[in-house]
């Protein structure tokens, strides 16, 4: 509905045929490890990336060769669960291809990297078999739907969790180009049979993302995506989610134009029915009045922002002809997952493993195969990277408790290590400015004796890390956000609160390592000293320097 010229993006998806582009040749051509420009951009609808080595770009480019390409592959996996079997096939098609390194996202799936172009179509196929697939799992469509991860939380969660299913499946592609292209590699399906109401031949101007918040755990940052639904349970009985609208992490350095975001409350919906169809239509609103000639501003936070909020809503009540109701009360309690040995309330047992930053490392990765075999659970991920093993039953629980001590999985982390996330950022992220999930550790382990010096060591302070300001580990919502601006430097952000509710806010610019851990020696030492009963870390900040 908006006549702006469009960006180059914009016109390879709408030429690009479903999808297909020159996808299918593009993994023929045996003279590069990379494809072709334009199917770059279409690949990622096809749950991929093109990435490279950027550690060795130097060495490579002295030897005139091109750079080291490979793929990292994201699956579509919605609510986090999947199966022993289904984990078994993930775990023997990682050893297979790529660096056989499993990584846990923030958005409950798990993702493989340096996977050579010859190895996609065997790994995609691999997993079609285990039922398992990466269609939109990337790219300009919704991607991955995300859901509170401990069934503990609620008598009820089961019900809840299922909308993650139900969602996904509604809002895929229609095209069929990802079976085409991976595998029978010839037309399968008829383009009349693709009509596809929702994403049309445009798709949305940018990538869209869903969660649902079960309280009183917001494990999954509702607040931080374009849509969220919190859960709404009253008398014992679940009726229906709040919708918040226009949230969103991403922003640019030196681009006042644009911003993290958390969503807006908009209203309640009661049934099913209104809940899918108020979903699907703010998604054809962002299609019809999202910005399509500058990708930096085509994110649903910024369509709200431009429509305002009242215009906004008045087009969804068109649109699905009813008004929501009013937000019902909730209340948030906790972020951080349940960690170790809980029961939910059919006496099943859930054991939740700290996994740093989501890299499954090789002793973790052999406990969970070895677990897999038993076939005693199901495999279900988190928001914050980690992995519950789940549904065991009483009889089974010792195997589990066997195979833990077998390979040493007890772990005593540090509460800042467990409270900690960081994105992949270098060396294969094209957007990474400086290191994320390679550096935290090792600064935790430098601040983990600043805690232990103030007597903060037992407190749940958040702290997150990003290579760029695009925010994929969430920084903004942390009550430590670094946020990367280039090798060895970061912006300090503070006074986000605990439970995901409340923005940081820049205090200090490209701060180095030392610079990092003297402003919060002296922080520390203000917070013991200064703060009021039970206030938090990030309440603090907040008030001693930007409650004004």
């Amino acid at each position: 509905m908006n006549n702006e010229k469009l960006s180059p993006i914009e016109i390879i998806k709408e030429k690009s045929d479903g999808l297909r582009g020159s996808l299918s040749a593009s993994l023929t051509d045996n003279y590069t490890g990379t494809i072709r420009p334009d199917d770059e951009a279409l690949i990622k609808f096809h749950g991929m990336y093109v990435q490279d080595d950027r550690d060795r770009r130097n060495e490579r480019a002295e030897k005139k060769l091109e750079r080291l390409y490979s793929f990292m592959l994201r699956l579509r996996i919605p609510g986090g669960v999947i199966s022993s079997g289904q984990w078994q096939s993930i775990h023997e098609i990682s050893q297979k291809y790529g660096t056989g390194t499993l990584k846990i996202t923030t958005r409950q799936t798990i993702q493989l990297h340096g996977l050579l172009k010859h190895q996609l179509r065997p790994t995609i196929q691999g997993f079609l078999l285990a039922k398992l697939d990466s269609i939109a799992a990337c790219g300009d469509v919704n991607r991955n739907v995300i859901s509170s991860a401990h069934p503990q939380v609620s008598p009820l969660f089961e019900e809840i969790h299922a909308y993650a299913d139900k969602i996904s499946r509604l809002l895929l592609p229609k095209t069929q180009s990802y079976y085409e292209v991976w595998i029978d590699g010839e037309k399968i399906y008829e383009r009349s049979a693709e009509a596809d109401p929702l994403y049309q031949h445009r798709y949305l101007p940018r990538k869209f993302k869903i969660a649902i918040a079960i309280p009183p755990s917001n494990d999954v940052d509702v607040f931080a995506n374009d849509l969220g639904l919190i859960a709404i349970i009253k008398e014992g009985k679940f009726r229906g989610f709040n919708i918040a609208i226009g949230g969103g992490m991403g922003a640019t350095h030196g681009n006042p134009d644009t911003y993290p975001r958390l969503g807006t409350l908009i209203g309640f919906a009661d049934t099913e029915e209104k809940i899918l169809k108020a979903l699907y239509e703010v998604i054809t609103i962002q299609r019809d009045f999202g910005n399509r000639s500058d990708r930096k501003l085509s994110r649903l936070k910024y369509t709200l922002d431009r429509m305002g909020v009242e215009n906004f809503v008045a087009e969804l009540e068109k649109r699905t002809g009813f008004s929501l109701l009013p937000p019902e009360d909730y209340e948030f309690t906790e972020r951080n997952d349940r960690y170790g040995w809980l029961k939910n309330h059919q006496n099943l047992w859930f054991y939740t493993l700290f996994v740093e930053h989501g890299v499954v490392k090789p002793y973790q990765k052999e406990f969970l195969h070895e677990l897999s075999l038993l076939d005693i659970s199901d495999f279900r991920f988190t928001c914050n990277q980690n992995l519950i093993l789940g549904f065991i039953s009483e009889e089974d629980k010792e195997k589990v408790v066997q195979l833990i001590t077998k390979y040493g999985i007890e772990e005593k982390d540090s509460t800042l290590r467990k409270s900690s996330m960081a994105c992949v950022a270098l060396p294969t992220c094209p957007l990474a400015l400086a290191e994320g999930q390679r550096y935290l550790p090792e600064l935790v382990t430098k601040i983990e004796p600043l805690l232990e010096k103030h007597g903060l060591d037992k407190e749940e302070i958040s702290i997150r890390m990003t290579g760029c300001p695009n925010g994929c580990g969430r920084p903004y919502v942390a009550e430590i956000g670094f946020v990367g601006t280039g090798p060895g430097q970061y912006n300090l952000m503070l006074g986000g609160d605990r439970l995901g509710t409340r923005l940081n806010q820049l205090y200090k610019k490209q701060l180095d390592e030392s610079e990092i851990l003297s402003e919060l020696d002296t922080l520390f030492t203000q917070y013991t000293q200064e703060q009021l009963p039970n206030e938090t870390f990030g309440d603090f900040t907040h008030r001693i320097s930007f409650s004004a």
